[in-house]
């Protein structure tokens, strides 16, 4: 299987308590900001790689946006980071998020392919996690197996796969997606994934949300 053909599984895992060690400091040559307001083209981007979406997605990224942060565009921009060079060039994003104002979520973590390898991603990562509280955990994520590099480093900082489920209108996809992941994933690092089941609570508090906020 190559790459893009990937399929779009549902995988979630959950943080119970940060791993502390993996958090490291950006390099000098970048800086954190804030997505601005006039950046939300920027950001909606970046799953492609490109400087625009492609035709095929704008509506899907459109409909993301309305049901994932459309009450409250202003804490959107707030709670999502970009990583710039010294053009100001957004090379690096993430998002946290009180999915459903019930718990916290980490969503869109994503380098652009020009700058990946640099630690932009574990540094982004970095600075989210220690914006949460102790109260705030557990943390949550939404991914598929294409994110494989990612699902390594969440893994990282203590992020678990989780098993069996369905997490509201989505179907917790873990077990068609891990052969997947140990093909892409290096067999020392696919070892220290650790999976466990799904909590009944966080089931029982989806079971009625048909939006997808994380």
């Amino acid at each position: 299987m190559k790459e893009e053909e990937i399929p779009d599984y549902n995988i979630f895992m959950m943080c119970e308590q940060p791993n502390e060690n993996a958090l490291t400091l950006l390099n000098f040559d970048y800086y954190f900001r804030n997505c601005r307001p006039n950046e939300l083209e920027v950001w909606k981007a970046f799953p492609f790689d490109s400087e625009s979406v492609p035709a095929e997605y704008e509506d899907f990224m459109n409909q993301i946006i309305i049901d994932s942060y459309g009450e409250s565009m202003d804490t959107f921009f707030q709670n999502t980071i970009f990583v710039c060079n010294k053009d100001d060039k957004p090379v690096a994003t993430c998002t946290h998020w009180k999915a459903y104002g019930k718990f916290h979520s980490v969503h869109w973590l994503k380098t652009l392919k020009d700058y990946e390898g640099l630690g932009l991603g574990r540094a982004i990562l970095s600075k989210i996690m220690k914006e949460f509280t102790l109260k705030d955990y557990p943390i949550y994520i939404h991914t598929q197996p294409g994110s494989f590099r990612a699902i390594k480093l969440y893994s990282d900082f203590g992020f678990d796969l989780l098993k069996g489920g369905q997490l509201g209108h989505r179907k917790n996809e873990l077990e068609k997606s891990l052969p997947i992941l140990k093909e892409f994933i290096p067999k020392k690092d696919f070892d220290n994934l650790r999976i466990r089941n799904t909590p009944d609570y966080l089931i029982e508090l989806l079971k009625n949300e048909t939006t997808i906020q994380f």
